[in-house]
């Protein structure tokens, strides 16, 4: 394994390689793995990130910096930094997980980069781990929208109608299928003054109201004038029928 490739990709070059290798070795390889590391790596990262954002942000509030940062440190933001590093071509997996595909997993992956935030601490100090936490964010944060990262779809659609001073949506369940501990729920989105009306189903009926708001952004963004002053219009009918499945959601 050829260590140097991700040694550049993540912009540091350690002095005890070792611990790289133990950062990259899952529980299902070998009894020395990376999970103590990932304990390490997750207050790192939550930190480093923290203090990121607090000098990017100066303007923002406490309660915004948490919703943005908790988006940023999340399962499927640090699999992507896995995916850019090429990590799945370094990880160590045991036989059961590499039949079983584990190095596209997205927890294994994310777990690996908190490792390995962790072996740079150990192998050099707080200050160099900032360093690497800092260059590996640097494109997501230059593109990101902060204002509306990490908010769900139901609070953004409630954000953009109260902005233009339009009447909330309502959401009803029109249709429940499967037995008890494993039902599908399918709901509608009303917009009643835009004439939109979505459907979706989900797992539970939140997870179902949250992929009918989604469509409903969808069908605002086609509707809704993009420049300030504008005239609104009103499209008649912008109803989706199409049902759109969602990952479970048993909250």
């Amino acid at each position: 394994m050829n260590l140097s490739q991700l040694e550049t990709r993540l912009g540091y070059q350690f002095k005890d390689q070792r611990l790289l290798v133990q950062a990259l070795t899952h529980r299902s390889h070998s009894t020395l793995h990376n999970e103590r590391f990932e304990f390490l790596g997750d207050s790192i990262l939550n930190f480093s990130v923290a203090s990121i954002l607090f000098h990017r942000l100066p303007n923002v509030d406490e309660g915004d910096l948490s919703r943005i940062r908790a988006s940023l440190v999340k399962q499927g933001t640090l699999a992507d930094i896995a995916t850019r590093l090429d990590l799945p071509n370094f990880l160590r997996l045991g036989e059961g997980e590499l039949k079983s595909g584990g190095f596209r997993r997205p927890s294994i992956l994310a777990d690996a980069v908190e490792a390995i935030f962790g072996a740079i601490y150990l192998d050099a100090n707080s200050d160099q781990a900032y360093q690497v936490i800092e260059g590996l964010y640097q494109p997501i944060l230059d593109t990101v929208d902060f204002n509306t990262l990490g908010k769900d779809a139901k609070t953004l659609l409630q954000e953009v109608l109260q902005g233009r001073k339009f009447a909330l949506p309502a959401y009803n369940v029109i249709a429940t299928s499967g037995a008890a501990h494993d039902q599908q729920f399918e709901v509608e989105c009303i917009i009643a003054e835009l004439d939109v009306k979505t459907q979706a189903s989900g797992g539970s009926r939140r997870a179902a109201e949250q992929a009918a708001a989604t469509l409903a952004l969808a069908e605002l963004e086609k509707i809704l004038p993009k420049k300030k002053g504008a005239t609104r219009h009103v499209r008649k009918s912008a109803q989706l029928s199409l049902p759109v499945a969602v990952a479970q959601d048993r909250k």
